[in-house]
């Protein structure tokens, strides 16, 4: 398994657990104390830029501010992963919904159709920055105004990009998935894998 920690850019406790289930060691690196505090760049799309190129930009952006806090703090250095997840329908970029009415707003968007889920992963380390991008496609079945008022109340939706986690109670909208299940979920363990071992960071497996 991996021999080595890296630092985790990211609060997002599904990506933890995908990395403890794979074996690899690694401590959180926060770039902000608290959730309330602004964010350490403006993650707002550029004029132009498409769901790709904003999710790879994104992640090397958070990659790289997580370089700088290591520093910053003097921690010990070790390479950073950090990775961003938005929902693509129609070509329109779904964020994590600002509100119940925004995350009801999404999901009626997707209901009944097929949508894109874009991850992007930023591994750096070594004075590289090693940046992929994993895309899985999700068909979810119609989906009525009661179901959809009722998920969303049930909070689940809040800090999920399009509104809804696949491996919470959001699976029963669901019918398919084609391409990597964790990119779903917000880590596409291949890619991720693929990136530190590229960089050194780990010796997976060996």
């Amino acid at each position: 398994m991996a021999d080595k920690s890296i630092y985790l850019a990211s609060r997002s406790p599904r990506r933890r657990e995908l990395l403890r289930q794979i074996g690899i060691a690694f401590e959180v690196i926060l770039l902000r104390e608290a959730p309330r505090y602004p964010a350490d760049f403006d993650e707002t799309p550029k004029a132009g830029e498409t769901p790709d190129d904003y999710v790879l930009r994104i992640a090397r952006e958070k990659a790289l501010a997580a370089v700088g806090t290591m520093c910053a703090r003097r921690l010990a250095v070790r390479p950073v992963l950090a990775a961003d997840t938005t929902v693509v329908c129609d070509d329109a970029i779904l964020g994590k919904p600002a509100d119940a009415a925004d995350a009801a707003r999404m999901l009626g968007l997707l209901g009944g159709r097929m949508h894109r889920v874009l991850t992007a992963v930023a591994v750096a380390g070594g004075g590289d920055v090693e940046v992929r991008v994993a895309e899985s496609r999700v068909w979810f079945r119609a989906l009525a105004a009661d179901e959809i008022r009722r998920y969303v109340a049930t909070g689940e939706p809040v800090d999920k990009a399009g509104a809804y986690a696949v491996q919470g109670i959001g699976m029963f909208m669901i019918e398919k998935v084609f391409g990597s299940h964790t990119n779903v979920i917000g880590l596409p363990v291949c890619e991720v894998v693929s990136a530190l071992k590229r960089l050194g960071a780990i010796r997976f497996l060996e």
